[in-house]
């Protein structure tokens, strides 16, 4: 009998299956192209939009903060906003919301106004961030590792290209256009899920007034509230968001200070430092393309987890011994660390038997692991500030690698997070 959740229920013809997939596919990769756009467009033109709009230092500090503390908010809400939409409904809504927020910022007249725009613009993204790998189980649940890589290939991208053309446009056109541009590009990923929502629909009323009909609706059941707090009791769950919290927190915090501490440490001027936050950003493309993919094949993901320790530990080990003397290897060592992202992201998929348990641990994974990574930023400056130099940082981010440890222990295991609630039950 046909998995109630598979595509191949969503439409009778296996030419309408087929063109539901591919809007899917489409859907998905520009959903991904737009989740990390507005988190680098504003830092390399604030001094162009302070000329209109006053930011200081502690008004920039709290706006490098929203992205992580919106997406820890809104991952834990999106399971909650699920129990009242579909899947497509809400992330279309999610795609509105970015939108809104992209135009608002550019048009943005006071520091307040920006930062509002910015939380809405923030929120959208977290509960895309959310809904998009039950959407890849949904559509694709024989390419979970596939689509994971793409996706995420297709996130790290676009991470890259807001501070690359941010002041060009700025220069060109102006500040607000090169903020509110990236409104064009939600536009088109709005699209295809509005279709694929118009025929989830009709494929509803469908069933309903022909029950005993083959075809049906492809909504993924909701997290009920049950499930929601076994989510919160499940150690599985709890060492996903811990593995994934890690991560954020060194990647937000190197985001936020590797540039100065290079310029500190390694002697570089700032326009080396910024030339070596883009290497430290782009070695998780390749990362992005190969660990889902590698994580749904091998026998055992302790070898990845493994290999993002020793990046960590050598790129950090080196900026504290020699920082001077190979810099650029220490960041790229650094920032193959963070393959530990993508590889929880698919986790999400793998490590979950129904499709009502992937939108919870996806939610619960997330808005745990945001919620650490706002921590990065604020802890890393204030042990800078009290000791004057960044050797404690340092140190710091090293240690917190013990979490790694201690949750990649329980992730290895090959069980899946409905596991602990059917013990819980015996």
């Amino acid at each position: 009998m046909p998995n109630s959740d598979s595509p191949a229920r969503h439409e009778v013809g296996g030419a309408s299956m087929l063109g539901g997939r591919m809007l899917a596919l489409a859907g998905v990769i520009l959903v991904a192209a737009n989740l990390r756009t507005a988190v680098a467009a504003l830092s390399p033109i604030f001094s162009q939009i302070s000329v209109d709009v006053p930011v200081d230092s502690v008004g920039v500090g709290l706006l490098g903060t929203l992205p992580p503390l919106c997406f820890a908010v809104f991952g834990f809400l999106a399971p909650v906003l699920k129990r009242q939409l579909r899947l497509e409904s809400l992330l279309v809504l999610a795609l509105v919301a970015i939108l809104l927020g992209h135009v608002a910022r550019g048009a943005a007249a006071t520091y307040p106004m920006l930062a509002l725009a910015s939380i809405l613009t923030f929120a959208g993204m977290g509960v895309a961030n959310v809904v998009l790998p039950p959407l890849v189980k949904k559509y694709f649940p024989d390419s979970i590792g596939a689509l994971t890589s793409l996706y995420v290939t297709v996130m790290a991208l676009f991470s890259l290209i807001p501070p690359l053309v941010a002041v060009p446009v700025a220069d060109a056109l102006g500040w607000r256009v090169s903020v509110g541009m990236w409104g064009a590009l939600v536009v088109l990923a709005i699209v295809p899920w509005l279709v694929l929502w118009m025929r989830d629909r009709r494929a509803s009323a469908a069933l309903a007034a022909h029950p005993s009909t083959t075809e049906g609706a492809t909504d993924i059941p909701h997290p009920t509230a049950t499930t929601i707090g076994r989510v919160w009791r499940s150690p599985l769950a709890w060492a996903m968001g811990l593995l994934f919290g890690a991560t954020s927190l060194n990647v937000y915090a190197a985001f936020a200070w590797l540039p100065e501490m290079l310029v500190d440490l390694a002697g570089v001027s700032p326009a080396q430092a910024g030339a070596l936050l883009s290497l430290y950003a782009g070695m998780g493309i390749p990362f992005a393309l190969l660990v889902p993919v590698l994580a749904t094949r091998l026998k055992s993901i302790t070898p990845l987890i493994a290999l993002g320790l020793a990046f960590y530990v050598l790129g950090y080990g080196g900026l504290l011994i020699a920082p001077a003397a190979l810099p650029w290897v220490w960041v790229a060592l650094a920032g193959a660390g963070p393959l530990l992202f993508p590889l929880v992201l698919v986790l999400v998929g793998l490590r979950s038997r129904t499709q009502e348990g992937t939108v919870a641990l996806s939610g619960f994974t997330q808005g745990v692991g945001y919620a650490m990574g706002a921590l990065g930023p604020l802890l890393v400056g204030l042990l800078h500030q009290v000791t004057g130099g960044w050797d404690v940082p340092l140190v710091f981010l090293l240690l917190t690698l013990i979490v790694v440890v201690i949750a990649g222990r329980v992730v290895v295991r090959p069980r899946m997070l409905e596991d602990d609630w059917h013990r819980r039950l015996q």
